[in-house]
């Protein structure tokens, strides 16, 4: 039995989609009018880069960006969003690594001025980019600083308060 567990365990990692899985907390950075209090747990999965996952240089790994899903969780009165897009990886050294993704979100926030003081989004759905420093702990761990930013860059009626957040997150790469 155990063996077979290992001849279906190797056959699915070799078939496997999924690149990485990360776990983070953040917070936010909006300014005194719009911040929102408590923390925001995240949980993102990234899938295998688009093309064959061999980028040595930053140039290449321009045209091997990774597809990311993920969702964050607002306590005290923080807003909730599903989030993905794409991200690319530049590695700096072979610890040393930074990432940019470009995507959108989807969130539960305030969309008017509602007398409240959390923020004003003025749509539903929103442009989101995110940012990380990476330190690789191991060839599957490794530890992020991240922040993010999303709002909707004038493209639909209302306010453009956006939404801010810096933390740290931890990644499993499979």
């Amino acid at each position: 039995m155990f063996s077979s567990f290992i001849v279906h365990h190797d056959v699915f990692a070799a078939d496997a989609i999924f690149d990485e899985l990360r776990f983070g907390t953040s917070a936010s950075i909006n300014g005194s009018g719009t911040h929102e209090s408590g923390i925001f747990p995240s949980t993102t999965i990234y899938f295998d880069p688009l093309l064959s996952g061999s980028a040595v240089t930053w140039h290449q790994s321009l045209l091997e960006p990774r597809i990311y899903l993920g969702a964050s969780v607002g306590t005290g009165d923080g807003v909730d969003q599903v989030y993905g897009g794409l991200a690319w990886t530049a590695n700096v050294t072979n610890k040393l690594f930074v990432e940019l993704g470009l995507g959108g979100t989807v969130h539960n926030g305030d969309l008017n001025d509602d007398g409240t003081k959390s923020p004003k989004l003025g749509c539903r759905l929103l442009f989101r980019e995110q940012v990380a420093v990476g330190y690789r702990i191991t060839d599957s761990w490794q530890i992020l600083a991240t922040a993010d930013h999303s709002s909707h860059a004038s493209r639909c009626d209302g306010p453009n308060d956006g939404l801010s957040h810096a933390g740290l997150a931890i990644g499993y790469k499979f």
